[in-house]
């Protein structure tokens, strides 16, 4: 009979880098979902949070409903907005403010 003995030395060395090699691409699909979906929406709250902060009385904003009106009065979670043509006075969440308008005159020079 042909007998073969594998050598113990080469089976418990495969063995423990079989476990690596399924682990590596794992490892690699999340590093790109981090850099390609986590990262960009971390940095855009960011930047959206900090534009919230800095609202002020007389910016032009738009709601994600899309209301287009100029900031009167700031309270903690609330933003008074005049509406034309009837300077309609609106009371909407300050979450809901998705954009800062960028003055006219900047936007004609």
């Amino acid at each position: 009979m042909n007998v073969q003995y594998l050598d113990l030395a080469a089976v418990q060395s495969s063995g423990g880098l079989a476990w690596l090699g399924g682990l590596a691409p794992l490892v690699f699909i999340f590093a790109i979902f981090y850099f390609l979906l986590i990262m960009p929406q971390q940095r855009k709250q960011k930047k959206w949070q900090a534009m919230l902060e800095s609202l002020k009385t007389g910016d032009k904003v738009t709601t994600s409903g899309g209301i287009h009106g100029t900031v009167v009065a700031l309270k903690d979670g609330y933003v008074h907005l005049r509406v034309p043509p009837d300077n309609l006075r609106l009371e909407v969440s300050r979450a809901s403010v998705v954009a800062v308008d960028a003055p006219e005159e900047a936007a004609t020079k």
